[in-house]
């Protein structure tokens, strides 16, 4: 498939997840979610880990970032708020539809030629909104369009073919695949289809969290360096309004983060300290209170996160309780 120095896969097996958060109502824990999750110090050396962060997993959108630093690198010439949008997973916000039709004018190209799953809006409330107006699912709407254009104007910068830009053995993936294995230190362990068409790269948490702190800390002019100006300065171009990942980029000064489906959520300093995490069960409401407590490990001051502590459990319209991260990860606790 593609040559690499990197080292070798990891296993694919059943991952040993362990407890990261408890569901707690009336006092009593209702639930648990299980997950894994690392936290790196600027060295690089884990200083924190919960389940297991060596086992092949897929990041899902927490890829994105590694996969604009490779369409950079391949001669993606763009910046700023539409360099954020080719990493987004965005909530179909018509600056992001606007966005995404400006990257396919500047290929030449239309709509017309994005192969991703045709899709309603991903914020609700901008959901709703297409519903009412009996507007359908299209390609630009879905939550993956600005990688989309993106991979087609690398594709028409490099005079690769366009039909069949998602197929793993195209020049455009190819290379997408190596800078996975550059980045992230190791090879890749499988290949899927995400939900939006485009191939999936199986690494480990671990070489997830390894890369995204390679992103941070790169030199500037350098194409991790873009991304991540690009991602941090224009926070909602690349989520959306409301949406926490760009609220924690925001309260958090230099910080790249970067959610994924499926429980997933990767974040860096600029110094090189980050922070991996998976769910098990995908639940969102564990993601970023696990996330944020991991930050505080990692040395985040805690007066930042305040904000991220989770939304509470509701009875009857009242509080009751709420998701609790594990006294592992409680840095008051430790």
């Amino acid at each position: 498939m593609y040559s690499s120095s990197a080292a070798d896969a990891p296993l694919v097996r059943e991952p040993l997840h362990a407890p990261v958060a408890h569901l707690v109502r009336g006092g009593v824990v209702e639930g648990i979610h299980y997950g894994s999750l690392v936290v790196l110090d600027s060295d690089g050396r884990v200083t924190l880990q919960l389940g297991d962060i060596e086992a092949a997993f897929y990041p899902r959108s927490a890829l994105k970032p590694v996969q604009a630093v490779a369409m950079v690198r391949a001669g993606l010439p763009l910046d700023g708020e539409l360099l954020s949008l080719a990493a987004a997973s965005h909530s179909g916000e018509e600056r992001h539809l606007t966005g995404a039709r400006r990257i396919l004018e500047l290929a030449g190209l239309t709509e017309d030629d994005l192969r991703n799953t045709p899709d309603l809006p991903f914020d609700p409330a901008v959901r709703d909104t297409w519903v009412r107006e009996g507007r359908r699912p299209s390609r630009l709407a879905q939550n993956c369009s600005g990688k989309h254009a993106a991979m087609l104007y690398v594709c028409r910068l490099n005079g690769w073919s366009l039909d069949d830009y998602l197929d793993p053995e195209h020049p455009l993936q190819q290379a997408i695949a190596e800078i996975v294995e550059d980045l992230t230190g190791q090879r890749v362990a499988a290949v899927t289809v995400d939900g939006c068409g485009a191939p999936l790269f199986s690494v480990s948490l671990h070489g997830l969290a390894r890369a995204v702190a390679r992103i941070t800390t790169a030199a500037p002019g350098t194409p991790e360096a873009r991304v991540a100006d690009a991602m941090r300065d224009h926070a909602e171009m690349a989520s959306g309004s409301g949406r926490d990942v760009a609220a924690l980029m925001r309260a958090v000064p230099g910080l790249l983060a970067k959610d994924g489906f499926e429980g997933v959520q990767v974040a860096a300093l600029p110094d090189g300290r980050a922070v991996a995490v998976k769910i098990s069960d995908g639940a969102n409401r564990a993601r970023i209170p696990v996330a944020a407590a991991a930050l505080a490990r990692a040395g985040v001051d805690p007066a930042l996160l305040t904000g991220f502590a989770g939304e509470p459990l509701l009875g009857g319209g009242q509080p009751v309780g709420s998701v609790r991260v594990v006294r592992a990860l409680d840095p008051v606790s430790v």
